[in-house]
């Protein structure tokens, strides 16, 4: 699975003219599922995500994570994120896990962070959606778990 973090500020994910997600600061997290990709790797990629730290602790060194900071998660489904664009200037989406399987991966993903965390909210899956955020920092960290039984050589993007 892919990850694109933003720490921020404030974020909000906006459908047919409705919030229908709204954090304070905290993590911005767009994900993707890719072929391949099992429950496992949903679950390993939330648990780097809420451990990650990425956020300033009193010395203003990167030592905290959003749970240590209690700041709100909001998901959002972005399946681009697995485009390949190496073959031409029209990006491939092969590579992302077909729509039945990317919803019930991120629907997945979604339940386990909301058992673990307490403040998540989402997006909406496969919605045209506006997405509106101040980027703190700017820090933004993208992150992928390869499928179980691949090469993850990549481990960070």
């Amino acid at each position: 699975m892919l990850a694109v973090l933003q720490r921020v500020s404030e974020a909000r994910v906006i459908v047919d003219g409705e919030t229908i997600g709204e954090i304070g600061p905290g993590l911005l997290a767009l994900v993707c599922a890719e072929r391949g990709d099992t429950p496992a790797e949903a679950d390993k990629l939330l648990a780097k995500m809420l451990k990650l730290r990425i956020f300033s602790d009193e010395a203003g060194k990167m030592n905290r994570s959003v749970q240590d900071v209690e700041g709100g998660l909001l998901v959002v489904s972005q399946f681009t994120l697995a485009a390949d664009s190496s073959g031409g200037n029209r990006p491939s989406f092969t590579n992302a896990a077909d729509p039945r399987t990317g919803q019930a991966l991120y629907e997945h993903f979604v339940a386990r962070a909301r058992a673990a965390h307490p403040q998540v909210q989402t997006g909406r899956f496969a919605a045209d959606m506006k997405v509106q955020l101040i980027n703190d920092g700017p820090v933004t960290v993208p992150l992928r778990i390869a499928p179980t039984g691949t090469d993850n050589a990549r481990g960070l993007l």
